[in-house]
């Protein structure tokens, strides 16, 4: 990964208004006509937040208590953001999180948060500024507020920014940067065990995986670029998923010197979303020449076929995605950050330019539905369209009455959503495809979010199949008539009454 987290806005509005009253003053064309010849700007869905975090806000997680913790721009210190008492993020407020472990301060590292709410990162590409790869790791318990350092796996010496993402089985399962090897740490031991990567067909250098609903991972090569491959946990053997027919890797960039020798990257890719229909949203780095690419990849309905690719729009204006951002908004959409700084909105067809934001800005999906943007300035960026009600989770089993400060089970369907709902080129996995418990007090409308905790399942797509997850009720929840709902990547489930003693 190679961009910067904290990069200062570009000056693009400021030079546009310039040239605008360089043409007011100094005419262009006729003079005669009282018509504007100018393009409406397109509207404005982004807002900064009314209170900016304390250090900077880099890389953003959604915890499950419906709080957004950041990496800040010392990468060792971490803030934390609350939405206020009505469930406004615009509004809502900061404090300060633990710091890492002293000697700890990554960028561009393997993450997620894991089944029972606590948040895992692996490795970094760099260590306090330095490119070293390091095999440090750390794991954040955001109830007592503390990071406790994480051995690696066996013999992995070096690590970097690497692949990873949370099975369907709660298995936070990493691929080793170097080369072919994986290994999946148990939450519940925090011991790694080795796992088998059979039929690899080149090192785990600069990808992605993106979880499917058959709870097989699917990648873009880099190396081998245009193979994709599917990864299938059981047995741990990998097979081709056919070309993305449409090169979507970057040039490798050279030689880059580390303690343990020297590593040649072979490109970027950009990032990759499942979509609510099951087909998967590839985006491109820079290609050798010409705009970023992007394809289409359709699972196939036979486990052993390797699926179908195909090319989906390029970016305008030669933009690219290489190691961006991109989110699957509530309509379906996915918002995709290019590399000019440039918001994409793909709706299937094409790739329609948005507001601008500062280039390596982070993206993440509130469970308001909104998209938290992290950089220089936080804001939050306020998508249109709405979900299909046929994609929102339900709730089937629910406890009618609970007690300020108890433990409780709720049960229903698609409690994870359909959709990892982010991506990254590689690394620095966002996935929020967990549940959530919202409250809402019937006489005063305040929201509350109730910590959620082993759920039943982390698989996305579920369908019918009936899942669960535990709530924490907040101690300080308000009594009486209240509604509660269940929001996976910013939809919510019809809400039903529970009384609050």
């Amino acid at each position: 990964m190679w961009r910067d987290l904290f990069t200062k806005p570009s000056f693009t509005k400021l030079s546009a208004a310039l040239f605008a009253l360089l043409l007011a003053l100094f005419g262009c064309g006729s003079h005669n006509s009282t018509t504007p010849t100018t393009t409406p700007p397109p509207p404005q869905n982004l807002h900064p937040l009314a209170n900016q975090p304390p250090n900077g806000a880099g890389l953003a997680f959604l915890l499950t208590d419906g709080s957004v913790i950041f990496q800040g721009q010392n990468s060792s210190d971490w803030s934390r953001l609350r939405p206020d008492e009505f469930g406004s993020f615009l509004k809502g407020t900061w404090s300060q999180a633990a710091s890492l472990p002293a000697g700890y301060a990554p960028q561009f590292f393997a993450s997620a948060i894991l089944a029972d709410g606590r948040l895992v990162i692996v490795g970094g590409e760099y260590n306090s500024g330095d490119f070293v790869l390091t095999n440090q790791a750390a794991i954040y318990d955001p109830v007592a507020d503390a990071w406790t350092s994480l051995a690696p796996p066996a013999g992995w010496d070096y690590i970097g920014d690497s692949p990873s993402v949370v099975l369907p089985n709660g298995q936070f399962l990493v691929g080793r940067k170097l080369d072919m090897q994986m290994a999946t740490l148990d939450p519940a031991t925090l011991q790694w065990t080795a796992t088998g990567s059979a039929g690899k067909s080149d090192f785990n250098a600069e990808e992605g995986w993106t979880l499917l609903p058959d709870g097989s991972l699917l990648t873009v090569d880099v190396k081998n670029a245009p193979n994709s491959e599917r990864y299938s946990p059981s047995p741990g053997t990998w097979a081709t998923a056919a070309s993305t027919i449409v090169d979507l890797h970057s040039p490798s960039s050279g030689c880059l010197v580390y303690a343990g020798g020297c590593y040649n990257p072979p490109g970027e890719v950009g990032p990759t979303v499942l979509l609510p229909d099951s087909t998967v949203f590839a985006t491109g780095s820079q290609s050798a020449a010409g705009p970023g690419h992007t394809a289409v990849y359709t699972p196939p309905t036979i486990p052993t076929d390797p699926g179908t690719w195909t090319p989906g729009p390029d970016f305008p204006n030669n933009d690219n995605a290489g190691d961006s951002f991109a989110v699957l908004l509530p309509s379906g959409h996915v918002l995709v950050e290019g590399n000019s700084g440039t918001l994409y909105e793909y709706d299937g067809q094409k790739l329609t330019p948005s507001d601008r934001v500062a280039s390596g800005s982070s993206l993440l999906v509130l469970p308001s539905g909104e998209v938290i943007v992290g950089g220089p300035t936080v804001q939050i960026y306020t998508p249109s369209g709405q979900p299909s009600p046929t994609w929102a989770p339900t709730i089937t089993a629910f406890p009618q009455t609970v007690t300020r400060g108890s433990t409780y089970s709720i049960s229903g369907t698609q409690f994870n959503g359909l959709s990892q709902a982010a991506g990254v080129g590689d690394e620095e996995e966002t996935a929020t495809n967990y549940p959530l418990v919202r409250i809402t007090n019937v006489a005063t409308h305040h929201v509350f979010y109730a910590r959620t905790h082993n759920h039943s399942t982390m698989a996305v797509a579920t369908g019918s199949a009936i899942v669960s997850t535990n709530f924490d009720v907040p101690t300080t929840m308000e009594t009486g008539p209240n509604a509660v709902e269940v929001v996976a990547n910013g939809i919510a489930s019809a809400s039903v009454s529970v009384t609050v003693n």
